[in-house]
């Protein structure tokens, strides 16, 4: 790759990693309830399991879209009935109380296998490897996935710290409510530009 293209890539990855999405959402409302510490394994997952799923999309599923254009749509139905479950657990969710080890944020493996069911995960590999791999060879497509890795830790980090900085004035259940309502809320919407490209969004 030239130097153009990378620098290109790395705008695309930095700007899709750090808009609004179900992985930001996610990780504000865990920053929140649970604070950075015990949501690094959470944004490990997020950084790692995409970096696995575009390598894997690069190097074959994309074809297998092509091929079959049901399956796409098959996948976008239960990713968006799955986010609809999600949005519903944040919304009722509560903070664990400091003596309380109950309350437990995503882990590593839940957050790399949620990429594969979320529509903006898929948005952005697909379009990535369309972009910047277009050959689908192996290198190609092991670079724009390190890209990504390298980048969106540090983005996806932001909204993790917004998420703790909240947890400040989250100081008792109504406020704790009002919140995980809101990124429920939020949750979904961010669904709107990847179910509906090309349309405005709300």
């Amino acid at each position: 790759m030239t130097i153009e293209t990378i620098t290109a890539l790395v705008t695309f990855a930095f700007v899709t990693s750090i808009t609004p999405g179900p992985n930001n959402m996610m990780l504000m409302a865990s920053g929140a309830n649970f604070g950075l510490i015990r949501t690094v394994p959470h944004m490990l997952g997020v950084a790692i399991g995409f970096f696995v799923m575009l390598v894997l999309v690069g190097i074959g599923l994309m074809q297998v879209f092509l091929l079959y254009p049901a399956a796409e749509v098959t996948l976008k139905i239960l990713s968006v009935l799955y986010m609809l479950f999600l949005a519903w657990k944040i919304a009722t969710a509560a903070a664990p109380r400091q003596s309380d080890a109950s309350g437990t944020p995503m882990s590593f493996l839940q957050a790399a296998l949620f990429q594969w069911v979320n529509p903006k995960a898929w948005a952005m590999a697909l379009s990535a490897v369309a972009a910047y791999a277009p050959s689908h060879s192996l290198g190609a497509v092991v670079t724009v996935g390190l890209v990504f890795g390298v980048v969106s830790l540090p983005a996806i980090s932001v909204w993790t710290l917004l998420g703790q900085e909240i947890r400040r004035i989250l100081t008792n259940q109504l406020r704790l409510r009002i919140f995980n309502a809101v990124m429920a809320i939020l949750l979904v919407l961010s669904l709107y530009p990847v179910l509906f490209p090309g349309m405005p969004g709300p």
